[in-house]
């Protein structure tokens, strides 16, 4: 079959790929790359909720492992939220150093630009042990107000990094050098990192129990939930802590399941939580 473009859309094309006009290649088709757009408003509502209440608001929403195996604050207290930049690195390979875009053109630099306060950048290693950067590097994301950053592989030249103040998780930290191992490939696709699935947009949240990936399509209804449970989970520890004895009176429990005759449904009915106003009770689930 002979596909016929009109002329002004076939010197678009060709600008982009740099081909002769009238010379057109086929590619392999993809699906887009951000899954969803989260306001400003949202997501600092994730950034006040743990990373614990997220993941059980996914879990019972049937998603799959939503936290990033391995990153872990590089110092107490580090806590960030923030839209997902992503970056891919591949193996190091001698046409993929050679074919990068050099210098100011590289991936990795591509997507430093794109980063601010309200940016988290993901950046997916080829391993745990190999470094994504180090102090000159990312002088440049601490001079844009980066509001964190995260990595399943490590980082170098880790004080500086403490000192320039934005929140970073990782493996580890190592000595070595990144570009031996592996170069930066590409910005802003679908990547995976510590095993889960990174789109941009998706919201980043991180602090010292790890980082969770909220997909920006479902992040209203994973605050409902996590938001829910924490509201709950508050008002058992403070019957726990007026009435001591074992929390299994109240707890685990799981939202969407619990029966208004139960021990936890009768003492949400005394803070006035109940299945008209609220989708954690038996029969409520919204998701």
């Amino acid at each position: 079959t002979l596909l016929i473009l009109p002329p002004n859309m076939l010197s678009t094309i060709s600008r982009r790929l740099s081909l002769p006009v009238g010379l057109t290649t086929k590619r392999f088709a993809t699906g887009p790359a951000a899954g969803g757009s989260i306001s400003d408003d949202l997501l600092e509502k994730l950034g006040g909720l743990s990373t614990q209440a997220l993941v059980d608001g996914l879990w019972v929403m049937g998603w799959p492992c939503a936290q990033i195996t391995g990153a872990r604050a590089l110092a107490p207290g580090m806590k960030t939220v923030g839209r997902a930049v992503t970056l891919r690195f591949v193996p190091a390979r001698p046409d993929i150093a050679q074919q990068k875009p050099p210098g100011m053109e590289s991936p990795e630099y591509e997507a430093f630009e794109l980063c601010g306060p309200n940016s988290v950048l993901v950046m997916s290693s080829v391993g745990p042990w190999e470094s994504v950067g180090g102090d000159i590097k990312f002088l440049r994301l601490q001079q844009l107000g980066l509001g964190g950053l995260v990595t399943d592989g490590s980082v170098r030249d880790t004080d500086e990094i403490i000192n320039y103040g934005f929140p970073t998780f990782s493996h580890s930290t190592t000595a070595k050098q990144g570009p031996a191992a592996m170069q930066p490939w590409e910005c802003n696709g679908v990547i995976e990192c510590g095993g889960v699935v990174v789109r941009p947009g998706d919201a980043i949240v991180g602090d010292q129990d790890g980082v969770v990936v909220v997909p920006a399509a479902k992040a209203e209804m994973v605050y409902d939930i996590a938001h829910g449970r924490e509201v709950i989970e508050d008002i058992v520890k403070e019957e726990l802590t007026a009435n001591p004895g074992p929390p299994g009176k109240f707890y685990p429990f799981m939202s969407g399941k619990i029966k208004p005759e139960s021990p936890l449904g009768q003492l949400l009915a005394t803070k006035g939580i109940t299945p008209e106003n609220s989708n954690q009770f038996e029969g409520k689930a919204n998701w």
